[in-house]
């Protein structure tokens, strides 16, 4: 799935469409890191603990609730993105509903290839 988040945002990536394009950026690398996430074997809580499942949250908190997870060595990819206090800073959720003005571009370009890294480390 974050291959077509990816590709989406790309797409976008001109104006007047470039904010857009940050908010999928975001998408994109979100599940990427669920993807190694799954690979590090962390798996997702029973239902009823949802409100606690990394699994189920967004940037910043995915990442606190990641890091506080992840033991062994299999998560070495994760633990890379996981620790960069710069990965997906600024991005959230609530950035859908805020006006344009107040994303700032480099923020856009850095989730670009923040993003491309994730999705790239997949596997790996």
């Amino acid at each position: 799935m974050p291959y077509r988040h990816l590709a989406a945002a790309d797409a976008l990536f001109t104006e007047p469409c470039r904010r857009v394009a940050g908010y999928l950026y975001g998408i994109a690398a979100e599940c990427a890191i669920k993807a190694m996430m799954d690979e590090a074997g962390l798996r997702a809580l029973p239902e009823a603990q949802r409100s606690d499942d990394a699994y189920y949250k967004h940037f910043p908190r995915l990442r606190t609730m990641v890091r506080d997870r992840l033991q062994g060595r299999r998560g070495g990819p994760l633990l890379r993105f996981i620790e960069d206090q710069a990965f997906m800073e600024h991005w959230h959720t609530d950035m859908c509903y805020c006006k344009g003005n107040e994303i700032d571009d480099s923020w856009i370009s850095a989730w670009q290839t923040q993003a491309r890294n994730a999705v790239a480390a997949i596997g790996t």
